[in-house]
């Protein structure tokens, strides 16, 4: 499998490199695993779209466009009031 070259500064590069000595990794083990776990926008959506649907039919959850801006709102704020502390 072919190399890839990715510039970046230095600084990130050390501290990728810190957590994947943490975890017993190189950097090329970490940056592949990474790779293979996070998740591109469009999976996201379609995993976000799979659990609305289950909630639908486990116990009509089915929340309206309004109520999903509120809560992600909500959840917004809480998490910008977590990250100031």
């Amino acid at each position: 499998m072919p190399d890839a070259n990715i510039r970046i500064p230095e600084e990130a590069k050390a501290r990728l490199a810190a957590i994947a000595a943490a975890e017993g990794l190189s950097l090329r083990a970490y940056l592949t695993r990474l790779a293979e776990t996070l998740l591109t926008p469009g999976e996201r959506a379609e995993r976000a779209e799979k659990a609305l649907a289950a909630l639908k039919e486990w116990n009509g959850y089915a929340p309206t466009t309004a109520e999903e801006q509120d809560l992600d709102s909500e959840l917004d704020r809480r998490l910008a009031q977590v990250g100031s502390q």
